[in-house]
């Protein structure tokens, strides 16, 4: 019947788009495959996927079968990766999420006695959540999200780490920075820099150009944070940082900080666990993202 070697094999067709690109990454023969999957068609009396032409087409079971590969084969490479660390002594993983571009400063903050308390533990920073990282936490891909954007599901809880406010940034010699905050209507002639991730969750957009109607000259996106800043300081345009952030950069990069609006925009930094048993290490480490965090807000606020 069903075995895990059966969801390796859907998963890799999916990724790989063919019988023949699946034999290959598996390191099998397309014969094997075939066998193995007409050998669990006949078992279960239903097909998995049809031919059209080159084309390769999964039915409703298909889909499903694809669905639970992706939920359980995490799950699996998890726990065999948990079972040789503890064969070696060591307690297993923290793995944590990101969604939060700017964290990375604040996060190094609470990794580093993080690692003294915990030696037999390693960290595993996954940076490749823009906006992706909740179904990495149900599926057990990590252990712990860092999200300015929580959504409440059940089965998930959240825990508040920090609030900031989102700032824009600009040079200190631009027409801007004769203000302390500005109006949407004021950057509409401006070059606007953020991280990349889509507008819909950007809020600078949905909370400050998008209910005025406003849009910059040109929106731009750029990964690292010095790069962006670097950008700002030699006057190609205006970035939406929080502010904590912003302010490590002003004075070296001479750069000007506004509010957005007379009354800003005010955000919160979340940490998404499971609702479930957990290790004690993954506890000590909310505690010690919360105890980093008084002390940062105290800094920024």
């Amino acid at each position: 019947m069903l075995e895990r070697h059966h969801l390796h094999i859907l998963r890799a067709i999916k990724e790989q788009g063919s019988i023949t690109a699946a034999a290959e990454r598996l390191y099998l023969t397309q014969s094997a495959i075939s066998h193995a999957m007409k050998k669990l068609e006949s078992q279960l009396g239903i097909r998995l996927w049809q031919k059209s032409g080159r084309q390769l087409h999964f039915t409703q079971a298909g889909e499903y079968l694809l669905t639970l590969s992706e939920r359980m084969l995490p799950q699996f490479e998890h726990a065999e990766q948990q079972l040789k660390q503890f064969a070696q002594g060591q307690r297993g993983t923290l793995r944590i999420g990101m969604e939060c571009h700017p964290c990375y400063q604040w996060l190094l903050k609470v990794v580093e006695p993080f690692l003294h308390q915990w030696p037999d533990v390693d960290v595993d920073v996954k940076q490749k959540f823009q906006f992706g990282g909740l179904g990495a936490l149900f599926g057990h891909e990590i252990d712990v999200l860092v999200t300015p954007d929580p959504l409440l599901k059940p089965g998930i809880e959240y825990v508040s780490v920090f609030d900031y406010e989102l700032v824009l940034v600009t040079h200190h010699q631009s027409a801007l920075a004769a203000f302390d905050y500005v109006e949407p209507n004021q950057v509409t002639q401006d070059v606007l820099i953020t991280y990349p991730v889509d507008q819909s969750r950007l809020d600078v957009f949905t909370q400050f150009l998008a209910p005025a109607h406003c849009a910059p000259r040109k929106h731009k996106t750029i990964e690292t944070t010095d790069i962006m800043l670097q950008m700002v300081a030699a006057g190609r345009g205006i970035a939406a940082l929080p502010k904590w952030l912003a302010q490590e950069y002003q004075q070296r990069l001479n750069l000007h900080i506004l509010r957005m609006g007379e009354q800003g925009i005010h955000k919160a930094i979340h940490l998404g666990i499971r609702e479930e048993k957990r290790d004690d290490y993954i506890d000590y480490f909310i505690i010690k993202a919360r105890d980093i965090s008084l002390d940062h807000g105290n800094q920024v606020s």
